[in-house]
């Protein structure tokens, strides 16, 4: 069918919510928008869906939630174990999470698989931790992190406590398009209740995670005694960390916490940020006011799911620095393997894994302390060859230990704390650190900029643009020759020698160029959101040679892309 017919097949559909109905009347002189809801469905993938709520096929609804919740159950049942295991479900504050959560429950139940959901707002990495720790067959998480408020998702995770992966995720699309989208039939949630096919979290698994990362602190007894002369701002963007975040930090000894007093309560309008994202240094415009009033040392921020942590520092001057998500990655690293080697308790077979377009600057204090770095796009599957130390992501993402097996800013925040208390005991800011450690590793910066497209015209664009950049690869940047060059979609690596080599990372639609200054470029569509995002690292020995490369590389690669987009 195309646009028109489905659009009235959804008209027609008996089982069709009516506030969705009266949504598709208001645009029934309107084919734009009709076809912008039904020229599609949102897409499945490792992130699950994710899109504007509304009406339609290409929109967030319970309709969509419902057919994805069947697609799931229906997969779930191929495995003998599903219906004794069950699934765990957790929502955040975003406009129809809990009504999202609650469906997906429901069908579920129906389905004869039981759920284990929470009664109020969590965290994905709570969620992740829960699969674990009741030992469910798979998880769902309804969230769309930190895309702006018109936005929601299903994050779909497996038994391990991660994502379903590329492969798993299209097996799961499969029964979901079999699916019919009004066919879908949730139970009630009394009768589920009854049934004991309904179950609701209580706090006994909170009191299991707090525990557990708790055993991650490397200073417990100094943070214990040393904690309350740290002063903290903590913002929760209106998101599920507000309670969490909170209560590790009091747990751990770190009670002098002022909260963003406007940002604190749930509110899936996120009324004082053009979006939730702690990567965006406006995310600070209320808590660095009320950290000078405080006189606070630092500043942290979460995400609405609470899987990303930004973080603000106090410089010698006073003033704040918003911490880069880089920045963030390589203190953490720096602070844990530091203070490891220290202790004597560094592994020899220590692992730290990073994303393809996170710094370099990981690479140098890794190798500084023998441990070895990987790349890895995926969650990282801990191994009895590798002792996982530490994971992050230049998009704010950060996990220690085992215990969730997704971006945990609760852990990070709780551990970004502790080097606060450990480094104040030598006089020492973070600020300070992140300058020690520019001087005994170099200046290793980094660059972002994203292309936003709306819709359907720009998702054609993007794709355009790809295709051009393999028919026509690119052979410098700012008069910096390109050595070698990766395109992840063939899974191939191509040196300017004219050597190939296989690349064993999981397929993406992802360009990556390595250039002879030791600098990179990366190219990619995002996975979430209609946008093009370009990403730069360099480095050299002084701050200004870097900042002068960065600005070059990308006036070269921004004149690119604008041509390939317009």
């Amino acid at each position: 069918m195309d646009y028109k017919e489905t659009y009235q097949a959804w008209l027609d559909a008996k089982g069709l919510d009516p506030a969705l109905r009266a949504e598709l009347l208001s645009i029934a002189d309107d084919p734009g928008q009709q076809e912008e809801r039904f020229y599609t469905e949102l897409a499945f993938g490792t992130a699950g869906l994710r899109g504007v709520l509304g009406a339609g096929t290409n929109r967030m609804n319970v309709h969509v939630v419902r057919r994805a919740t069947q697609g799931l159950a229906d997969y779930l049942n191929t495995f003998p174990d599903a219906r004794e295991r069950g699934v765990a479900i957790a929502y955040d504050s975003r406009h129809m999470s809990d009504a999202f959560a609650r469906e997906s429950a429901l069908v579920l139940a129906q389905n004869g698989i039981p759920v284990y959901l929470y009664d109020t707002l969590h965290s994905v990495p709570q969620l992740s931790f829960t699969i674990l720790h009741l030992h469910c067959k798979a998880g769902i998480v309804i969230t769309a992190s930190h895309n702006p408020p018109a936005y929601n998702g299903y994050k779909v995770y497996w038994e391990h406590g991660g994502q379903a992966g590329p492969e798993q995720a299209k097996e799961i699309l499969q029964y979901i398009q079999k699916v019919d989208y009004f066919s879908v039939q949730p139970m009630e949630q009394q009768a589920a209740l009854s049934a004991g096919l309904l179950k609701m979290i209580g706090k006994e698994v909170d009191e299991a995670y707090y525990a557990s990362i708790k055993t991650l602190l490397l200073h417990p007894e100094l943070v214990k005694e040393k904690g309350k002369e740290l002063k903290l701002v903590y913002t929760p963007l209106h998101g599920s960390g507000c309670v969490p975040v909170r209560e590790i930090l009091k747990r751990i000894g770190i009670v002098n916490v002022s909260i963003v007093a406007e940002q604190e309560k749930p509110d899936g309008d996120f009324p004082t940020v053009k979006a939730p994202n702690p990567e965006d240094p406006a995310a600070f415009s209320l808590a660095i006011p009320l950290a000078d009033q405080v006189g606070a040392d630092a500043i942290l921020a979460t995400d609405p799911d609470s899987d990303r942590l930004g973080a603000a520092v106090r410089r010698r001057d006073g003033g704040f620095s918003v911490l880069t998500g880089n920045q963030i990655g390589s203190l953490l690293i720096h602070y844990i393997l530091s203070t490891k080697a220290a202790q004597g308790t560094l592994p020899a077979n220590g692992l730290v894994v990073k994303s393809l377009v996170s710094t370099r600057m990981a690479d140098a204090i890794c190798a500084h302390y023998g441990v070895e770095i990987r790349e890895q796009i995926a969650q990282c599957e801990a191994t009895g060859q590798r002792q996982f130390l530490f994971g992050f992501e230049e998009s704010f993402g950060f996990l220690a230990g085992t215990f969730a097996r997704d971006k945990d800013a609760i852990c990070a925040a709780m551990l970004l704390s502790e080097a606060c208390v450990a480094y104040r005991e030598e006089n020492k800011t973070l600020y300070d650190v992140l300058q020690e450690m520019y001087k005994t590793y170099g200046y290793f910066k980094e660059s972002v900029k994203s292309y936003t497209l709306e819709g359907k015209a720009g998702l054609e664009k993007i794709a355009a643009a790809m295709a051009s950049l393999r028919q026509s690869p690119p052979k410098e940047f700012a008069q910096a020759a390109i050595v070698a060059y990766e395109d992840f979609k063939t899974r191939e690596r191509r040196t300017a020698a004219g050597a190939v080599e296989p690349i064993t990372l999981p397929q993406s639609d992802v360009l990556r160029y390595f250039l002879d200054n030791g600098a990179w470029l990366c190219i990619r569509p995002s996975g979430t959101e209609p946008k093009l995002k370009l990403y730069i690292g360099a480095n050299a020995p002084e701050e200004a040679q870097v900042d002068d490369l960065l600005a070059r590389l990308m006036a070269a690669a921004d004149e690119m892309l604008q041509g390939l987009l317009a």
